[in-house]
C-alpha cells in the first residue's frame, strides 16, 4: 500500500550528480503508454506526474519517494513517436543508456505498455537492456479499461510471447479499476521481499 508520495529530484542533464537510492523502481514506456496517469494512480496522488495531452512530456528522469523512502519510482523519459526534436530523443536516449550503464541501483523495473498495441522496436530493445544489465523486470499492460475481459486476455498471451515471457509477469492496469492497483501493490512488496 502506498500511503505517501511525494517528488524528490528530477535529473536533467548528465553534468548533475544522479542520486544513488535504494530500492529503486524504474518506470519505463513509449511516449502515450499511460506512465504519467499509472504513477498518479498508484500513488493516490492526482497530479503527482505531470499528464500532457502531447506525448513525450516527461524529459527528465524524475525520482518520487514512497513511503518516506521505501523506495522510489523513477520515472524514465518516454520514448517512441514523441513530437520533438531528434537531437532531444537522442538526448533523452543518452541518458537512459548512461543511467543503466553507469551502474545507479534499479532494483526492478516496470515496462509499460498500452495493450492494445503491438510492441516496438524500442520496447523490445528497453526490455533487452535491462536483460543486460540483469534488472527484473514486469510488464504492465495498461489502459485494461479499453477492451472486453476476453480481448484482454488475448492481448496478455499475445503480449507474453512477444516479451518471451510468462503470462504471471504480464500485470494489467487501468486508472479506472481498484482491483488492478492492488495487483501491483502485492507486486510491489514482493519486489522490497515483503510478506503480503
Amino acid at each position: 500500500m502506498i500511503k505517501n508520495a511525494e517528488y524528490e529530484i528530477g535529473i536533467f542533464d548528465l553534468n548533475q550528480e544522479i542520486p544513488n537510492y535504494d530500492n529503486v523502481i524504474a518506470i519505463v514506456g513509449k511516449s502515450n503508454s499511460g506512465k504519467s496517469s499509472f504513477i498518479n494512480s498508484i500513488c493516490n496522488r492526482k497530479n503527482l506526474a505531470y499528464v500532457g495531452k502531447t506525448p513525450g512530456k516527461t524529459r527528465a528522469l524524475i525520482y518520487y519517494k514512497i513511503n518516506k523512502g521505501e523506495f522510489y519510482f523513477l520515472d524514465f523519459p518516454g520514448y517512441g513517436y514523441a513530437e520533438v526534436s531528434e537531437k532531444e530523443k537522442k538526448k533523452w536516449g543518452t541518458l537512459i543508456e548512461s543511467t543503466l550503464s553507469k551502474g545507479i541501483k534499479i532494483k526492478h523495473a516496470f515496462i509499460l505498455i498500452d495493450h492494445r498495441r503491438t510492441p516496438s522496436e524500442d520496447d523490445i530493445m528497453m526490455q533487452r537492456y535491462f536483460v543486460y544489465h540483469n534488472i527484473p523486470f514486469t510488464i504492465i499492460a495498461t489502459k485494461a479499461d479499453k477492451s472486453s475481459k476476453s480481448v484482454l486476455n488475448n492481448r496478455l498471451r499475445l503480449l507474453s510471447n512477444d516479451f518471451f515471457v510468462g503470462k504471471d509477469n504480464i500485470y494489467p492496469y487501468s486508472i479506472l479499476d481498484n482491483r488492478y492497483k492492488e495487483s501491483i501493490y502485492k507486486r510491489i512488496n514482493s519486489i522490497l521481499g515483503k510478506d503480503e
